[in-house]
């Protein structure tokens, strides 16, 4: 069974790479770093704050899921940081710390736009579609829809941002599995169709051995050339990952018509580039964000 709903997958994509800045700032502002490190967390480096902000609304959890809902991160990384982070600061505490950030770092970097009818009118819309995303299996997505909604518009832009964002991300690793891709493996994949050198992706921590190993599967399999690039099939597989996310990703938008999503588009565009714009976001991204695939092929 596939997606038949009202929205074009092209427009679904769009959606997510106009959000997605505005929920990664989170991760990157120095308004965000304040916070965390006001709780104890190191400031010298952003993966203390980045386990502790994305994990706390599942409450104080082990690495064990927080590995298994992280699926790219090596597993020995994952538990470096999440074993001492709830020592350092609670989850709740974590979790009011995040939202101050977020909507410290939003109201730096948009200013009077988040005083703006423009900006709360992306808000609206995009809480309505926020609230209309189901999380039956999609538990990162479920434990950010179980939070209170704050007031300011920009606040609740993020929020909402947020909730759509993990929704996103739980059927993504539901897409990686139906196409039999492990941890590994999907990076590999991924940095081969091109969407960031393998060096990008170091930051994940898996070995040498362990990329290696992934890439001589995918290469015995037909998706790798001999030089680390994604064959044509590489590319298909690739190409049926995206697809499947994007339709998993889509009924949330079903909520608003077309006319309305297309509305939406037109007003974060503003405040996105405010945000790309001020330079705080990593220049090479690992999320394949400008890649495009043709699902009509």
């Amino acid at each position: 069974m596939t997606y038949s709903g009202v929205h074009d997958l092209g427009a679904v994509r769009q959606l997510w790479q106009l959000l997605e800045p505005v929920h990664a700032i989170v991760y990157f502002a120095p308004e965000c770093y304040e916070e965390a490190a006001a709780l104890g967390y190191a400031p010298d480096e952003r993966w203390p704050m980045y386990f502790a902000f994305r994990a706390a609304p599942l409450g104080p959890a082990g690495a064990d899921l927080v590995s298994a809902l992280f699926y790219s991160f090596s597993p020995r990384m994952v538990r470096r940081y999440v074993d001492r982070s709830w020592r350092t600061a609670p989850a709740d505490r974590v979790l009011a710390a995040r939202a101050t950030a977020a909507r410290r770092a939003l109201q730096a970097l948009l200013g009077e736009r988040t005083a703006s009818p423009e900006l709360a009118e992306a808000a609206h819309l995009v809480r309505r579609a926020a609230q209309a995303a189901g999380t039956a299996g999609r538990p990162l997505a479920a434990a950010n829809a179980a939070l209170p909604w704050p007031e300011e518009p920009h606040a609740v832009l993020w929020q909402a941002a947020t909730i759509l964002r993990e929704h996103r991300g739980d059927g993504h690793l539901v897409a990686l599995q139906a196409h039999h891709l492990d941890p590994v493996e999907s990076l590999v994949l991924h940095s081969g169709a091109g969407a960031a050198p393998a060096e990008a992706f170091q930051n994940r921590e898996w070995t040498a051995d362990e990329w290696n190993a992934a890439r001589a599967r995918l290469a015995a399999q037909g998706l790798l050339a001999e030089d680390g690039t994604a064959t044509p099939a590489g590319l298909a597989l690739r190409t049926a990952v995206e697809k499947l996310t994007d339709q998993l990703a889509a009924a949330p938008w079903d909520a608003l018509s077309p006319q309305e999503t297309a509305r939406l588009a037109e007003l974060l565009l503003p405040p996105v580039l405010d945000i790309v714009g001020a330079g705080l976001l990593p220049a090479q991204g690992t999320l394949g964000i400008g890649m495009k695939y043709d699902y009509a092929s």
